[in-house]
């Protein structure tokens, strides 16, 4: 056995299901290993490096499960990279294993030689090791997947080529040398019975008690419920925890933050009591004015504890474990006056939505597109959304129940990890539909390449819906709003201006389906053919860029900033100030409750 055989064994030990990876000479005896261990655990073969990557991310997020990505030296190894840091930014186990140039080469400015050590040490910061002589593993293999698991985290092995084609010699029990055993055993840490009575202290003295909940609080669904009944509480979700708890429950008002809505906006505002569970929400400015309110903070992580915002009390445990022993503590709130608030101001909020959804645009209105999708979504779908305006509607106007789930790049917000995404997701699940929502900005970067994927795999899949909605509009349509209301600068073309593209022509010359969209009465049955198909499926929404993102809290000065810089820099586009206005006063309207 050599040490790439090894490798492979040691991934199936522990239940290493698929491998995410693109080939390279620098991995050549872990590529001949596969093909003596019959391809097991799975090469899922991505048509670049970096979409390798965001599909063990996003196979990662949908499993619960340890993603594993693959790469060779030099080029391949950078390429990871961006995936990487998505993977360590959101806090998702990915083990990446990558190649490098022989021993004998190293320092000698060979081909493809990079430090690999030096170029990983920040992104696999807790756990970065390179295989020098084969008594190494399996300890370090094991430690890579063992600490990427339990701190929710990336790691990095870098095997040498010609260690990969050593003998495998398994540690002796001698001096120096390190034995290893497999397995995570679950554990759920739970905060001192006294800082757990501190905290209700805190929560039984509020009258407005308002929750934010995150990614880490997925897991006690049941719990969070318990606690918002008995405190009145209403419930914002930071974006990563978008399918933390159901829209459907009257007291969630949504997202919260720049791509939030106005009641968890509003709630933020007049509360004066705070519980954030699992979230590391980074946006200070839509948590309550410090002083405002007394607030309680619970996260697994001890070093993302007391962040944000001045905490009186910070408890450093499991969410579900930690909330079950915090409930006992708790007492009932009687006046019902707040919650109603809540329960009101999110109940107009979809009015709004509904309304915005209605504005007319040319050729089509984004937030129709996204809003039409919300009724159609199965109870059981996977979506993703790309970091762009496309965010913006996902947050907005999809209301999760059932057992959806859904994510995007939340903390590096890079483009590009919609279509990759669901990819892993449905390797992840593959009796589950999948939909990812995304800019022609982020396609034309990533996503058309990786529909080859989708043609390569799909038949695999039990379930092959795979739908992918581009918002068309001919702009990086995020940034150039962002240049407008906080620049108060014009567009500027060259950078912003995109070329058009025929993405379901080019879906179906790869063996998928697809359909481009022009009119506004085509949305709901394009959307419904898409759900019905038999295979991938691309539409090609061609919307409007004169639909502003406009955050909730936005201000008239900010809506004239951005009216100014469209009148004196592209007046021929001046219809942009009327979306924009019309879209604002969408929450002004009789019925809408706003004076």
């Amino acid at each position: 056995m050599k040490v790439s055989d090894y490798v492979l064994k040691r991934l199936r030990d522990w239940d290493v299901e698929y491998v995410f990876a693109y080939p390279g000479d620098g991995i050549n005896g872990l590529l001949a290993a596969w093909g003596r261990a019959e391809d097991r655990p799975r090469f899922i073969q991505a048509r670049h490096e970096e979409m390798a990557a965001f599909q063990a991310v996003g196979y990662a997020k949908f499993s619960g499960r340890t993603g594993v990505c693959a790469a060779t030296s030099g080029p391949g190894a950078i390429h990871l990279l961006n995936g990487l840091y998505d993977a360590k930014l959101d806090h998702v186990p990915v083990v990446a294993i990558v190649g490098q140039t022989d021993r004998s080469a190293m320092g000698g400015s060979y081909q493809q030689e990079v430090d690999l050590l030096g170029l990983y040490k920040d992104v696999a910061s807790e756990f970065c090791e390179m295989v020098t002589v084969s008594a190494q593993l399996p300890n370090v293999l094991d430690r890579a997947m063992r600490i990427a698991a339990t701190r929710r985290t990336v790691t990095a092995v870098i095997i040498p080529a010609d260690v990969q084609e050593l003998d495998y010699e398994a540690p002796a029990h001698a001096f120096k040398q390190v034995p290893s055993s497999l397995g995570v055993p679950h554990y759920a840490p739970v905060p001192a019975q006294e800082e757990l009575a501190t905290a209700a202290e805190v929560l039984n003295s509020g009258e407005k008690v308002a929750m934010l909940i995150g990614q880490g609080a997925r897991r006690a669904r049941r719990e969070v419920e318990q606690v918002a009944d008995l405190l009145g509480a209403g419930v914002a979700k930071a974006l990563l925890g978008k399918d933390a708890l159901p829209d459907t429950l009257p007291y969630v008002t949504g997202s919260i933050g720049l791509l939030g809505t106005r009641p968890s906006y509003e709630m933020m505002r007049d509360c004066d009591t705070l519980l954030v569970v699992g979230s590391s929400f980074p946006y200070t400015q839509f948590l309550p004015e410090f002083g405002q309110a007394r607030a309680v903070q619970i996260d697994l992580d001890p070093s993302m504890i007391g962040l944000r915002y001045p905490f009186e009390v910070n408890l450093v445990g499991d969410a579900a474990e930690t909330l079950r022993r915090l409930i006992p503590l708790l007492e009932r709130k009687t006046d019902g006056t707040w919650r109603k608030t809540v329960e009101d101001n999110a109940a107009r909020w979809w009015e709004v939505m509904q309304r915005r959804a209605d504005v007319s645009a040319d050729p089509i209105n984004p937030e129709h597109v996204v809003h039409t999708l919300d009724a159609l979504l199965p109870d059981n779908v996977i979506l993703a959304a790309d970091s762009g305006s496309a965010a913006n509607w996902y947050a907005r106007h999809l209301r999760m129940r059932g057992d959806m789930r859904g994510s995007l790049s939340g903390t590096l917000a890079t483009m590009g990890p919609g279509v990759p995404y669901v990819i892993g997701a449905k390797f992840a699940h593959p009796d589950r539909p999948a939909i990812a929502i995304v800019g022609d900005g982020a396609m034309q970067m990533n996503g058309l390449a990786e529909l080859i994927t989708a043609a390569k795999y799909y038949r695999e899949w039990v379930d092959p819906r795979m739908v992918v909605a581009v918002l068309n509009n001919h702009d990086l349509n995020q940034v150039t709003w962002e240049m407008r209301a906080m620049q108060g600068a014009p567009q500027f073309e060259p950078s912003q201006s995109l070329p058009d593209v025929r993405y379901a022509d080019i879906a179906r010359t790869f063996g998928l389906d697809g359909v481009r969209v022009e009119k506004p009465q085509d949305v709901e049955p394009a959307w419904r053919q898409a759900l019905a198909a038999d295979r991938p499926f691309v539409i090609d929404f061609r919307t409007d860029p004169a639909v502003p993102p406009i955050p909730p809290h936005a201000t008239w000065d900010q809506i004239k900033a951005a009216a100014s810089a469209v009148l004196h820099g592209d007046s021929d586009r001046a219809s942009m100030v009327q979306q924009g206005v019309k879209a604002k006063i969408q929450e002004f309207l009789p019925g809408s409750g706003r004076s």
